[in-house]
Formats: C-alpha cells, structure tokens, sequence
C-alpha cells in the first residue's frame, strides 16, 4: 500500500469476528482469574482445617504395629475428651508420637511380668494386641496418672518407648496433638 491509497474499510461480518474475538479473550482471562483465586482461595481454607481441627500426619515406625504401620497416613480432630484404648497423637522431643491412651488423671497403672496391664486393679481387655510384654519399664509400679495427664502405651509392647518409661513418661493436655479417627493411606478406615 501506498502512502496515498486507504486501507479498504472493514465489512460488517469481518468487524463482528473481531469483536467476538476480543469478548472471547476478556471472558478466558476473567474465567482464568475467577479460578485461580477459587483455586486459592480452597487450599488456604484446606490448609487452616488441617492444621486447626484435622491434623493429617504420617506414622513413623512401628510402635503401633498392626492397627497402624509405617507409611500410614491419618487423620486426627483435636479434643481434649480420650477414652481407655483412644489412637492420641502428641508432642514429644520436636517429634509427634502416637500412642494408646491406657489410664487417665488419678487412675492406678499396673503391669504384671507377663505384660498384663491393670488399671485401677481390672485387668484391660486389648484385643487389639497381637502380643503382651512387660517392655521398656522403669517407673515403680503400680503408677499413679498425675493430674491433667494421660497414660499412653504403644501396641506392639515389645518396642514401643510410652509411658511406661520416664523418658516419654505421662503426656500432659497441652501436648496433645488430638485423637486419630482415621486411616487415610494406603486404606481408608476406622482406628481403634
């Protein structure tokens, strides 16, 4: 084209075309932001409950073993409310352990040679056990649950480093992570 010459006017269809390509690109960039800040906007909210009212954490080790092992992937809620042979998560040396509440404030603990485990003289029924053992004890025994503190045992006895010794000894309330309910991975399913 020449200086001179003008640019031949647009038709109507042509005009139109371009229109609708420039609503198109106003409408994917709006829908594009719209869900990104969604997107956001869900993980801020997912991150906020899971830290707050539903801890997810990862079991290490095998303390627990065979209700839960390791790799596992859970769900606690956190409560201050644990009943006898509640799954609790707590704070322990910058590490979270898991363990099974066996007695609460006040109670009496006793554990016989054999790994019988007594609370306040009636002997516990742990079906969940695959084996008993007496473990890595050094309190004096029978035990008396200080106020304001739980008495926490691992399920597989023979390893697991609770209550039983001083090194962990009794958890108090405001070490409590909260009460697992679920298993998430590598099965989803009720714990306990």
């Amino acid at each position: 084209m020449r200086k001179n010459e003008k640019k031949p006017i647009p038709t109507i269809p042509e005009l139109q075309a371009e229109l609708n390509r420039i609503r198109y690109k106003q409408r994917y960039r709006s829908v594009l932001r719209s869900t990104i800040y969604t997107l956001i906007t869900v993980a801020a909210i997912a991150i906020l409950v899971a830290t707050l009212w539903l801890p997810v954490l990862k079991i290490y080790g095998t303390s627990m073993s065979p209700i839960l092992q390791d790799g596992d992937i859970i769900v606690s809620v956190k409560t201050s409310d644990f009943e006898h042979g509640d799954i609790i998560s707590f704070y322990y040396n910058n590490k979270i352990l898991v363990k099974r509440v066996i007695a609460r404030s006040g109670e009496w603990v006793d554990i016989d040679k054999d790994g019988n485990v007594y609370v306040n003289d009636t002997l516990l029924d742990e079906p969940y056990l695959d084996e008993k053992a007496f473990g890595d004890c050094n309190i004096e025994l029978p035990y008396q649950v200080p106020a304001s503190r739980v008495f926490v045992m691992g399920d597989h006895r023979s390893t697991s480093v609770d209550s039983r010794n001083t090194a962990v000894g009794c958890v108090s309330q405001e070490q409590i992570v909260g009460k697992i309910i679920v298993r998430i991975w590598p099965t989803i399913g009720l714990v306990n």
